[in-house]
């Protein structure tokens, strides 16, 4: 059994790691077929150890693999928990629905007095209206004093319920440089209490809602380059945002993942990160992906490849990735137009500016030349014919070199004596 707040759960056996006995976070499977928690046995492997510790089997291979449907059906487990919990908590605050009655409870707040049920019951309030939102988000103080608590407090059912609160009434705030202010704000030794918190709930919470509130929140304060600057550097931020748009993740944090990554992937400095970070990689995973991914997702995956790959270290990485070059080509008119746009724009680049010849054949090879002709053809933008009209030009005359140079060396090789 595990206690969540008030709420007692069984976990299945199936979702335990054998070693630790845990829900597993990443579950992997070894070559005997019995499945643990990626850190328990990477830690049993690291000790020396070559047994399946469950069967003692002696090991043939170390290697293990990432068990997908395990991992998705944990997730969709743990979700199912978390909104059961939601409706509980929603249920037992349901009587809160006055204006009136939130000023109280806001005064109380302020006064340090039952912090984790009034903000419940701010959640169900804010959920009856839009003007329930709104009264809220201007109500004098209350942004923050919501702030206050990311700065202090570090306990994450608490903070969850801070971010639920926060990214209800987000789109209500209004002055949003204000809110930058004071989010970003530094302590005397130089700290960021607040987006500690917040990375705290990106790592840690159970809630897949409050994790997108908090990409919501740190995307609505990247408002110039310092934010984006400061929101980049901070340790371990990157990093979680670019693990959240693996496939096995909730599609509503896949797309709110890589729509901040767009935000404050502007600079030179922060896009070197993200190629440290094996951002291509990901993004040809989610390209690839078959009907996980949705229109949304593959457009914003298209677009944030185009921003990586625009300076010489991603362009390098892109061009090297044969898989990838072909993942962008075959979404070419079998997305939307903005998708096209965004993989037209990633292949000319590669392929006609900086005449990329690894980028050339892996087109040439996913049958691109018939889909630029396609294209061309196509109710497309003037902007999208024009770079078609250059790609194609560029096969051609690599067609023409190629077949110049096979007739060459067909002659030569006639001439050469024996």
């Amino acid at each position: 059994m595990v206690r969540d707040v008030n709420l007692y759960v069984t976990v299945p056996n199936l979702f335990r790691c054998p070693i630790s006995l845990d829900v597993m976070k990443s579950p992997v499977s070894l070559c005997t077929g019995v499945t643990y928690d990626r850190t328990s046995i990477q830690r049993w492997l690291d000790s020396g150890n070559n047994t399946c510790p469950a069967t003692m089997q002696v090991l043939n291979s170390k290697e293990f693999v990432p068990n997908r449907t395990l991992q998705r059906l944990i997730q969709i487990w743990s979700d199912s928990v978390q909104t059961q919990n939601d409706l509980r908590v929603d249920s037992a605050a349901h009587s809160v629905v006055t204006e009136e009655e939130v000023e109280v409870l806001v005064k109380e707040m302020r006064a340090q007095k039952e912090k984790v049920d009034h903000l419940s019951k701010f959640i169900c309030f804010a959920k009856e209206s839009e003007e329930n939102c709104e009264f809220l988000a201007k109500f004098d103080g209350f942004v923050e004093m919501l702030v206050g608590f990311l700065d202090g407090d570090k306990d994450i059912d608490f903070l969850e319920r801070v971010v639920r609160v926060f990214a209800m009434i987000l789109n209500k705030v209004g002055d949003y440089k204000a809110l930058k202010l004071l989010i970003l704000k530094q302590n005397n030794d130089g700290s960021h209490d607040c987006l500690s918190s917040l990375l705290l709930v990106l790592k840690q919470g159970r809630s897949v809602n409050s994790r997108v509130g908090v990409i919501k929140i740190i995307e609505a304060i990247t408002l110039d380059a310092e934010s984006k600057q400061m929101l980049s550097e901070k340790e371990g931020f990157l990093f979680e945002l670019v693990k959240l748009i693996s496939l096995e993740k909730d599609p509503s944090l896949i797309e709110a993942s890589l729509s901040c990554l767009a935000a404050i992937s502007l600079s030179k400095r922060v896009k070197i990160k993200l190629i440290n970070l094996k951002i291509i990689a990901e993004l040809r995973k989610l390209l690839t992906g078959g009907q996980n991914a949705s229109v949304s997702i593959i457009e914003k995956a298209l677009k944030l490849l185009e921003m990586v790959s625009s300076f010489r270290e991603g362009r390098a990485e892109f061009c090297n990735d044969a898989a990838c070059v072909e993942a962008v080509m075959n979404k070419v008119l079998k997305v939307s137009s903005e998708a096209t746009e965004h993989a037209v724009m990633i292949l000319w680049s590669a392929c006609y500016l900086f005449r990329d010849r690894a980028a050339q054949d892996a087109v040439v090879k996913s049958n691109g030349l018939t889909k630029i002709l396609l294209l061309m053809q196509s109710n497309c933008s003037p902007g999208v014919r024009q770079m078609s009209g250059d790609l194609l030009k560029i096969f051609r005359v690599n067609s023409k070199s190629d077949y110049c140079l096979s007739s060459y060396e067909t002659k030569t090789t006639h001439i050469m004596p024996f």
